[in-house]
C-alpha cells in the first residue's frame, strides 16, 4: 500500500462512524492485493489517541469451510474459492456485530500455519463504532454475498498489479509448507481463478484503492 495516504484512508474510513450504533467499511480484492494489511492498518490508525478502541477488525477469513467440511464436499482443490466459505455464518456475524453494541463480540480468523479457520482470535469491544472486514468476494453478486453489500455502509475495491500479487501469494503458500513448484502450481490453478471472479463484481464497489506496485 502506499503508505503516505493511510492517514487520509483512515480519516475517511472514521468519517463512516455513527454517533451511536455501528457502520461497516468492507474491503474486498482479489487474494494477494492488501486487503489484511490495509484493514488491520486503518484500525492502528483509526483507534490511535482513543482512550477505548472505536475501531475494530473481521475478517472473511475467519469463515473458510474447515478442510474436513472441504474434503466432505469435495473442494478441497478449490480452497479459497467463493464456494468454500461459510457465507451466511459470516453474513449472521455482520447483523450481530450492526445490533449488539452491549457486550464484547469474538470474531474467528484464518491459521495460515494450521490451514485451518479458528475461534475467537479478534474481539470487537462495545466501544467500537467502526467495523473494518475484508475478504475476496465481499462484492461477489451472489446469494448471501449480496446481504454483505447490503449491509456495509461503503465497500471498497482493494487494487494491486498481478505481478505482485503472485509473489506475495507464492511466499505464503512457501510459508505454508509447499515447494515453490507447488506453490506456483497453486497460484496459477487456483489463486488466479479466483481473482478473475473477484475483478468481475469490481463496479458493485464505491471506491478504489490502489496499492503501490512494489513489494514493501
Amino acid at each position: 500500500m502506499t503508505w503516505d495516504r493511510i492517514d487520509d484512508l483512515a480519516t475517511d474510513a472514521a468519517r463512516l462512524a455513527p454517533h451511536s450504533g455501528r457502520a461497516i467499511l468492507a474491503l474486498a480484492g482479489p487474494p494477494g492485493a492488501g486487503k489484511s494489511t490495509l484493514a488491520t492498518r486503518l484500525v492502528e490508525v483509526v483507534n490511535r489517541g482513543h482512550p477505548e478502541p472505536i475501531c475494530g477488525y473481521v475478517p472473511l477469513d475467519g469463515f473458510h469451510l474447515s478442510n474436513r467440511q472441504l474434503r466432505r464436499l469435495g473442494r478441497s482443490d478449490r480452497k479459497g474459492a467463493v464456494h468454500t466459505f461459510d457465507v451466511w455464518g459470516y453474513v449472521a456475524l455482520l447483523r450481530r456485530l450492526s445490533t449488539e453494541t452491549d457486550r464484547p463480540i469474538y470474531v474467528p480468523d484464518y491459521d495460515r500455519r494450521l490451514h485451518e479457520p479458528i475461534a475467537a482470535r479478534h474481539v470487537v469491544a462495545p466501544t467500537v463504532r467502526l467495523i473494518i472486514t475484508e475478504g475476496n468476494y465481499l462484492a461477489a453478486d451472489r446469494p448471501g454475498w449480496r446481504e454483505v453489500g447490503e449491509l456495509a455502509t461503503q465497500l471498497w475495491y482493494v487494487s494491486a498489479d498481478a505481478s505482485l500479487r503472485d509473489r506475495r501469494l507464492i511466499r505464503r503458500q512457501v510459508a505454508g509448507g509447499r515447494s515453490q513448484i507447488e506453490a506456483r502450481s497453486w497460484v496459477d490453478n487456483n489463486d488466479r481463478l479466483n481473482a478473475a471472479a473477484v475483478e468481475a463484481d469490481l463496479s458493485r464497489c464505491d471506491r478504489i484503492v490502489a496499492v503501490a506496485p512494489v513489494d514493501r
